[in-house]
């Protein structure tokens, strides 16, 4: 006999969330950044967790190399196993939040329907949706990491803007434009994004 699915249970925790946004001193939920690579998804989110800490807020940020080199390293760059990908992230962003964190993550997510798949695991508010906002030709012109080039000429297949497409938000809940603004003007949009919607009480 193996193990299924019946013989598996919610165990139900004593501690609650609740109880560790109030130990925290705040509410947790998920900034999630989308865009592509280049636009400044992971400097705007390390930029803005930085801010948070120094406001004596509980953050953790969870960046798309970083987890493709543990947690997914098993994955491929096909549009499947990005589904799961963002996905798994869903799943770990959930936990954080149980967790009574504020989850910043910096992933290209580039299907919407998977973007919407994992803002339903969790409740109302929890989730804010960030499109990175930038121009394909200047991600093109910064390409930090060399991508782009070696997408053009074929050494990358099934890349997000070049050879495997990206699908803009159709409803975020903040917009950036990192091509217009300074990473600064951008962290003091969603800072004070967050604080007129009453996520963080805190004056920073």
């Amino acid at each position: 006999m193996f193990l299924s699915e019946q013989h598996i249970h919610w165990h139900d925790q004593t501690v609650k969330k609740q109880n560790r946004e109030k130990l925290n001193g705040h509410k947790s939920f998920v900034l999630w950044f989308t865009g592509l690579s280049g636009s400044g998804k992971s400097t705007l989110a390390n930029a803005l967790e930085m801010k948070l800490h120094k406001c004596g807020l509980s953050t953790y940020l969870l960046d798309g190399d970083n987890i493709r080199r543990g947690l997914n390293a098993d994955l491929s760059f096909s549009s499947s196993d990005r589904k799961e990908n963002i996905r798994r992230v869903g799943e770990v962003a959930k936990l954080f939040v149980d967790a009574g964190c504020i989850v910043l993550t910096a992933f290209i997510s580039p299907f919407e329907e998977e973007r919407k798949k994992v803002r339903s695991m969790f409740h109302h508010n929890e989730f804010i949706e960030i499109y990175v906002k930038c121009p394909l030709e200047i991600c093109e012109q910064r390409d930090p990491k060399g991508l782009y080039k070696l997408a053009r000429i074929g050494k990358i297949k099934d890349f997000t803007g070049i050879s495997s497409p990206y699908e803009p938000p159709q409803n975020p809940d903040i917009i950036v434009d990192t091509h217009q603004l300074t990473i600064e003007e951008n962290v003091r949009e969603i800072v004070s994004y967050l604080q007129q919607r009453n996520y963080i009480l805190t004056h920073c």
